[in-house]
């Protein structure tokens, strides 16, 4: 006996719509349960959609680049029982490209099981895309011979190197420009088509600016406390397995700035405002041309510092290998933007995310000449300083607000116990 099961797009994730990025399979061919049958991508996160039973995808119904709301039927599978052959299953008419389960991997004839070994997941795409590597060429050890993140390291790790290049190039996220050469009015350009994560990151932002009046408030902070104390505690937190970054503090800083100006902590809608309880900050991690996703710190207010830093080590870590999952992404209540990791002191104003209310820039941090008092003499010192700003909603808040956070953010920074 067989019968026909439904591939759902999830019905919980950050947004209202994702794009069906790829199908690993075509219409006709078998998968396991559990296997990865296919990738949506909204503006925060890629998300495989597991096959729900063992089987023969008999028809796809949203093709690539599609739009999926949530709880869309993407597809229909034929559940093959003890009895029943893959062969006994007829593939439904689909307008999907013949190859598209073969998108990435090598053009020409590719049987089924070629597909299969070398389907890539988005962490592992990424990868290879990263460090411009052929799949054909590494060895998958996953299930039916998959790739996966452990072989394409120990592939670059025993000396692998790219098919078209000399030498292999250095770890980045930004992907040369290699857009169709176009005449234009201006002369010639590279036209590079926006992929799905690029429009739909466009439209929140767009979205945000035309919705929100944007006003900016700007304090400088200074770093020491902060740097005396990480210094004596890294150690210790890396033998633990977390790494303590600067962003850590920042977050319990957050926490602590909340409780003179709750409001920041909300967000808007056109009959009410919503002020949270549990403080869920989202930081902003750069994928180079690619974007930015925010996952976000869940419950900030009931961690520790130690906390933080190991939630955030591990978020961290799963953005940049394209390990997200939706609920990563989800609840954030609150925005921080580290601008100033590449470079820049000041940034206004920074893009709410919407339907939040507020949300906080940290400048490059940098040794500045400044005037302190000391025994009420006044002196001249070298202090570690970083501009920090907090990009406000207008329609929630104002300006006494803004700067009352703003000031318990800063001395939270500065004050920082040394134990």
């Amino acid at each position: 006996m067989t019968k026909t099961i439904d591939v759902i797009a999830p019905v919980e994730q950050e947004g209202t719509k994702a794009i069906v990025k790829s199908w690993y399979i075509a219409a006709g061919e078998t998968i396991a349960e559990g296997e990865p049958l296919v990738e949506l991508e909204t503006d925060k996160v890629a998300v495989e959609v597991p096959a729900p039973a063992s089987g023969v995808l008999s028809e796809i119904i949203i093709n690539a680049d599609g739009e999926a709301e949530p709880g869309a039927v993407l597809g229909k599978l034929v559940e093959t029982g003890a009895g029943a052959a893959p062969s006994q299953v007829e593939a439904a008419p689909s307008s999907a490209p013949k190859n598209n389960a073969a998108s990435d991997t090598l053009a020409g004839p590719i049987s089924n099981q070629t597909v299969r070994e070398h389907r890539l997941s988005p962490a592992v795409r990424r990868l290879v895309q990263e460090h411009q590597l052929e799949p054909a060429r590494i060895n998958g050890t996953g299930k039916d011979g998959r790739l996966t993140r452990g072989d394409v390291q120990a592939f670059l790790e025993e000396g692998g190197s790219p098919t078209s290049l000399n030498e292999k190039p250095s770890a980045t996220f930004s992907m040369p420009i290699t857009g169709k050469p176009t005449e234009t009015d201006l002369g010639k350009a590279q036209r590079i088509p926006h992929d799905s994560m690029r429009r739909r990151i466009a439209d929140h932002m767009s979205h945000s600016v035309q919705t929100a009046p944007h006003v900016t408030a700007v304090f400088e902070a200074d770093f020491s406390a902060l740097m005396a104390h990480r210094r004596a505690h890294k150690d210790n937190y890396a033998k633990k397995g977390v790494k303590l970054t600067y962003t850590a503090y920042i977050i319990a800083a957050c926490v602590e700035a909340m409780k003179v100006s709750p409001t920041v902590n909300s967000r808007w809608h056109d009959d009410h405002l919503d002020v949270f309880d549990d403080i869920n900050i989202g930081v902003g991690v750069a994928l180079g041309d690619k974007g930015i996703i925010v996952p976000v710190v869940k419950q900030a207010q009931a961690k520790s510092l130690f906390g933080i830093a190991k939630d955030l080590d591990g978020l961290t870590e799963k953005a940049r290998i394209g390990k997200l999952a939706p609920a990563d992404v989800r609840g954030g209540t609150f925005s921080i933007s580290n601008h100033g990791t590449s470079g820049s002191l000041v940034a206004s104003p920074i893009i709410i995310n919407q339907p939040q209310s507020a949300i906080l820039g940290v400048g490059k941090l940098e040794k500045r000449v400044v005037v302190r008092s000391v025994d009420g003499v006044d002196s001249i010192q070298i202090r570690p300083l970083a501009f920090v700003s907090l990009t406000i909603d207008h329609r929630v808040l104002d300006g006494a607000q803004t700067n009352a956070w703003l000031t318990r953010f800063v001395e939270t920074l500065e004050e920082w116990p040394a134990e």
